[in-house]
């Protein structure tokens, strides 16, 4: 067992990594040693058990499976600590009870372990909720400290927004790491989303930051599906399609810990369902789809349609507002289409224009990702 402690202790905030694999382990604790918070390795949940405190403590544990043992011994954690914080790293194709323990509130988050972007990001969104929440309640124990420092809880909040903000974009950078061809994908439909919702009316800011956040979440669930089907160059059996149409669901479960508003998880859970009933995972139909599900819809086919494939080249704006125009009442929400063609198309190609020339360039892009591929494993 090793301890390594940082010049700062995060409030005594401690992470624990649990893993079998010493190498993993080690690896785990190299990444994460930046952070500020005292690390401490076990190489099994008993050896953690055994005689530590566990107040004030995030434990990030490594499983090759979850069984019904496991199970059990989470609930029994969280029982005993209900203020403990459980990350876990699983294999890419995570189990589907894994749903069900986010769903019972026994984890926090759910990180494939082969994917250490993904890990920091999630370990630092952990650390960042618990100072917040360990902040708030000192203010509500201190209500005249409370006002006499009202400027700097606001100032305080408004960093913590920003964490939150980077940490959501550099999530989803790693995620379209994996894909050369839909890098910036997530970006570009965020910004179609964000319009739409201006043309239909909507003009709260805070819902239409809502609806950029779900935008550019909306495919996490991705991280739970392996590259072999992912990246597969030829059709999908049918099998591989049914895991494709798991990950709204999955990418539903791995951030609802998180605390997101209401259009961010609509987003996510509902961005393949279809006006007339025949998308997944609910098969919901008309204004059963939440309104931001329905814009966001729209905007993904933009970009898709207008984008580069392996198997196709991009096509221009008005040969996508003729498809769209073409699936309007089945695929697409009428009114949306009708906001969508409200706007000329050479203002929807200015939108692209302006947010994909903030991207690297195509070949700096491959040289990042030959890079990535030759370095240290």
């Amino acid at each position: 067992m090793s301890n390594i402690s940082n010049s700062h202790n995060n409030n005594h905030l401690r992470l624990l990594v649990v893993s079998e694999d010493q190498k993993l382990r080690r690896r785990l604790v190299m990444v994460l040693s930046r952070l500020t918070i005292e690390i401490v390795e076990f190489s099994s949940l008993t050896e953690l058990l055994r005689g530590n405190n566990l107040k004030n403590s995030l434990i990030l544990w490594s499983l090759d499976s979850v069984d019904s043992r496991k199970i059990q011994l989470l609930k029994q954690l969280k029982k005993n600590h209900p203020r403990l914080s459980i990350i876990l790293l699983v294999p890419t194709s995570a189990s589907p009870l894994l749903l069900k323990l986010l769903e019972e509130n026994l984890i926090d988050f759910i990180c494939p372990r082969s994917n250490l972007a993904v890990i920091l990001s999630a370990v630092r969104s952990e650390i960042s909720r618990r100072l917040l929440k360990l902040e708030n309640e000192y203010y509500l124990k201190n209500l005249t400290k409370l006002k006499l420092e009202h400027s700097r809880h606001i100032r305080k909040m408004l960093e913590l927004e920003e964490i939150y903000d980077t940490t959501v974009e550099n999530l989803m950078t790693a995620l379209d790491l994996r894909d050369v061809e839909t890098f910036g994908h997530s970006r570009t439909v965020s910004k179609y989303s964000q319009v739409l919702a201006e043309i239909l009316g909507i003009k709260n800011q805070s819902a239409l930051d809502n609806i950029r956040k779900g935008a550019l979440l909306h495919d996490i669930g991705k991280i739970a599906i392996p590259d072999s089907i992912l990246k597969k160059p030829g059709q999908l059996t049918s099998e591989e399609w049914e895991k494709i149409k798991l990950h709204p669901s999955l990418g539903y479960g791995l951030i609802k810990e998180m605390k997101l508003l209401r259009e961010v998880g609509n987003i996510i859970l509902y961005h393949h369902e279809k006006y007339d009933g025949s998308g997944y995972p609910r098969g919901l139909k008309k204004d059963e789809i939440p309104l931001e599900a329905r814009i966001f819809a729209l905007a993904d086919a933009l970009d898709a349609i207008t984008s580069h494939r392996p198997y196709r080249p991009e096509k221009d704006f008005s040969t996508a507002r003729e498809e769209i125009l073409k699936h309007s009442g089945t695929q697409f929400d009428p009114l949306v289409v009708e906001a969508f063609c409200a706007l000329e198309i050479e203002k929807w190609e200015r939108i692209r224009y302006e947010t994909t020339k903030l991207l690297p360039s195509f070949e700096e892009y491959h040289r990042l990702i030959r890079n990535k591929n030759s370095g240290p494993h």
